[in-house]
């Protein structure tokens, strides 16, 4: 494992951890691209969410900080975001424990992923769509999720398990559908990933860690690859705010779908190739082989539970 590809596992997690496009899939097609096959390896894509998830808690510094103060107050604003939050974070967090095994045997496949890319770039253009033609974008503060917005966040992120879809898709387009401008929606999508994303790096490191301290270069690779998440991330999550401001979620759509027929392709085309291919298939794959990338992609989602 060498610090360069931690620089670039760091720098497509920062990208690609808040916007909704599935960064844990993305993360592993660059993993199979670079040869990665490792526990460690493995281990490292999970982890290294941890330096995003501490961009987002920098980031929003000011409005944690209030809420902690608020909640010791007993201030209402400050008391419902934290129960809005908790409330979000335990479907997903139930559904996965309960249906992992299940998700694992049966979504974990190029089919899956793809159908996840594309149906999912779809309802983003066509919320989109219709969200452009009202004159009210929705409440704008992310005060104002209820603890029913909330559920329905939490229930909307529990789509998030089936591989591909992408957790900040989930929970965005949930908070658009439960009546937040796609501002305050991404906010709290943001926010939720504190809880969510922490509980998973932690729980991977505690239990896999080991495997990655104790790999060649896996202590360097840790440092930087979350050294370089933290700092794109914490770019990308004000440029994001911005942009979805401005653009909304519908190039994210059209990127989505793009991919999700890409990764289509990619795999009905292995599937097409000679027999005499499939023992070079089953090997690790090389670097520049985008067959096997896809494959790779279409072994994991962008979700919490994932193995």
């Amino acid at each position: 494992m060498f610090w360069f590809d931690a620089v670039l596992l760091g720098v497509l997690e920062g990208l690609t951890e808040f916007l909704p496009v599935s960064s844990t899939g993305h993360l592993i097609l660059l993993g199979a691209w670079l040869g990665h096959q490792s526990e460690a390896a493995k281990t490292l894509d999970i982890v290294i969410q941890l330096g995003a998830v501490l961009a987002v808690v920098v980031y929003f510094r000011e409005r944690l900080s209030t809420t902690v103060r608020g909640m010791v107050r007993r201030d209402p604003d400050s008391l419902r975001l934290a129960l809005a939050l908790a409330f979000a974070f335990l479907p997903a967090a139930v559904v996965g424990l309960l249906f992992h095994k299940a998700i694992k045997a049966h979504l974990f496949g190029p089919g899956p992923v793809a159908a996840a890319l594309i149906v999912g770039g779809f309802l983003m253009i066509g919320v989109e769509s219709v969200r452009r033609r009202r004159p009210d974008q929705g409440a704008p503060r992310v005060e104002d999720v209820t603890l029913q917005r909330a559920l329905a966040i939490g229930f909307a992120q529990c789509f998030s398990l089936w591989p591909g879809a992408s957790r900040s898709m989930t929970t965005i387009v949930g908070g658009q559908l439960s009546g937040l401008s796609t501002a305050a929606a991404a906010e709290f999508s943001f926010l939720l990933a504190i809880p969510t994303l922490g509980a998973a790096t932690v729980f991977d490191l505690v239990k896999n860690g080991r495997a990655l301290l104790d790999a060649p270069g896996g202590i360097v690779a840790l440092v930087v690859g979350l050294a370089v998440s933290f700092a794109v991330a914490l770019l990308v999550i004000a440029v994001f705010l911005r942009y979805l401001k401005r653009y909304g979620l519908a190039p994210f759509g059209w990127y989505r779908v793009a991919l999700g027929a890409l990764v289509l392709w990619l795999w009905i085309a292995s599937r097409s190739a000679p027999a005499e291919a499939g023992a070079a298939a089953a090997s690790p794959a090389p670097r520049g082989d985008v067959a096997a990338a896809a494959d790779g992609l279409a072994r994991t989602g962008d979700h919490p539970s994932r193995p």
